[in-house]
């Protein structure tokens, strides 16, 4: 947020400055249920990390500021919807590593009911759309929510994931106080390389509603591909190269 203030007073005495292209996150959503707006930004939420409460009241200052801004709020990011290449392996790949190392047939934790959507975005869909939005006059001055429209639920990653790597689970179902329980010791998280902040994000009954991103983008033919055409690629992308991309999670 500090960071975000003084970029802002920058930028507030630059005499040719014209516009800020700020890119936030869908989740300074925090705990909102239900549809959360490209036009919201305080709904009353609370926060289930300090990465997601820092974006918000990041965003909440760049707002405060008045300048001309467009902003952009990516969902989650994961791979190339075409390669499968990525730089990170956190997010759902916490899920895919921890389906790796368990045996097959086995038992896999299914937190909540499972049917709430987690909204994945690949990661050339955010580029080309970031890309599209800043270039054109007539696109600025808006917030644009850079999400899927229909997004899968967390059940239905879990099951693709596993059907790419050609195992088979029985998925039991906890409510999301006892999967952050289980995940709670830290031997839990270190043996599936997923930490505690994850749990939260299995169970999260938000929808992010893309109508002015969608509207803006549908014209030039930009549109977010749907997770089952190219989670394959993403999962190939994984066994190859698993030991060799950074795991750390942005929380």
């Amino acid at each position: 947020m500090e960071g975000t203030r003084h970029v802002l007073e920058l930028l507030s005495e630059a005499k040719a400055f014209e516009e800020l292209h700020y890119v936030s996150t869908a989740y300074v959503s925090g705990t909102a249920v239900g549809v959360y707006r490209e036009t919201d930004l305080d709904v009353g939420q609370r926060f289930k990390n300090y990465y997601e409460e820092t974006k918000y009241l990041a965003e909440v200052e760049v707002v405060k500021s008045g300048l001309p801004t467009t902003t952009y709020r990516p969902g989650i990011v994961v791979g190339d919807s075409k390669t499968g290449e990525t730089a990170k392996f956190d997010g759902p790949y916490f899920a895919l590593a921890a389906m790796w190392r368990l045996p097959s047939p086995g038992v896999f934790i299914k937190v909540g009911s499972g049917r709430n959507p987690i909204n994945l975005v690949p990661v050339d869909f955010v580029i080309e759309a970031l890309a599209q939005l800043s270039s054109r006059p007539e696109c600025r001055g808006k917030t644009y929510h850079l999400t899927n429209p229909d997004p899968p639920g967390v059940l239905e990653v879990e099951q693709i994931f596993a059907s790419a790597l050609g195992k088979s689970f029985l998925y039991l179902a906890v409510p999301t106080v006892l999967g952050k329980l289980a995940f709670t010791p830290g031997l839990v998280q270190r043996f599936f390389g997923m930490p505690l902040q994850a749990v939260d994000y299995f169970d999260h009954p938000c929808r992010y509603d893309a109508s002015q991103a969608s509207a803006a983008l549908g014209p030039l033919g930009v549109r977010c591909p749907r997770f089952q055409d190219y989670a394959q690629r993403l999962v190939a992308f994984y066994r190859a190269r698993r030991d060799e991309v950074r795991r750390t999670p942005m929380v």
